[in-house]
């Protein structure tokens, strides 16, 4: 017994070619707990796609179960999706494969250095805040390494100002949340040019950042 409407039986059809979708440990998770942020997720992952869109070869470090890094492979001609674990690398590799055949999974760890060709583009969302303040200078170090001369950087992660609303298990693992400014300036560090955008459920806007839950900076012309 086939769908009512014809569109539905042919979306069977795709189906049988392609395979359901499995979100992944993570996704699922978010999904099963508080679904609404996954929309977050998402929205986050389609502003990278389309800051990013048209590079040749982009980087995401701390990519997880890789399940919104398909918004973005589908804008750039190849995208290498990273992480320090090997377990969620070697299960997004097998779940995505087919449907991200532009995408390498590889494991890395940024901390522990560079990564071993130079990209056009390297984006991490919700990684930073995970790194610990000793730390960060290494991370961003070796990330502007992985970059070519005119290569791009976005980052995003929870504003200092929104860990007063965050959960007992978040604020665990945010060791190293910023205000935009405290972002901005350090980023500057490293490139000439830093452009942060705010972040307010699924909406980015360029509105007064310590009012935003979530900040995004864009990062070019990397200095030596």
């Amino acid at each position: 017994m086939g769908y009512k409407q014809e569109q539905f039986n042919e979306y069977t059809q795709m189906l049988e070619e392609s395979g359901y979708v499995t979100l992944g440990v993570l996704s699922s998770a978010t999904w099963n707990y508080d679904p609404k942020r996954l929309t977050f997720c998402l929205s986050r992952y389609k502003f990278a796609a389309k800051m990013l869109s048209g590079k040749d070869t982009v980087l995401e470090v701390g990519a997880g179960d890789c399940f919104a890094s398909r918004i973005v492979s589908c804008e750039v001609n190849k995208l290498i999706c990273t992480d320090y674990d090997e377990k969620l690398i070697s299960e997004a590799e097998k779940m995505r494969r087919n449907d991200m055949a532009n995408t390498e999974f590889k494991v890395h760890d940024m901390l522990t250095g560079a990564y071993c060709e130079q990209v056009d583009a390297i984006y991490c969302l919700d990684v930073f805040e995970h790194i610990a303040k000793q730390d960060e200078r290494i991370f961003l170090e070796n990330i502007k390494k992985s970059l070519n001369e005119h290569g791009i950087f976005l980052v995003g992660m929870p504003s200092l100002e929104s860990q007063q609303y965050a959960s007992e298990g978040s604020k665990a693992g945010h060791v190293n949340c910023k205000n935009g400014n405290e972002m901005k300036k350090l980023l500057e560090e490293y490139y000439h040019n830093c452009f942060l955008f705010s972040m307010n459920d699924e909406v980015v806007h360029t509105g007064f950042s310590p009012m935003a839950h979530y900040i995004i900076a864009v990062c070019t012309g990397k200095k030596q």
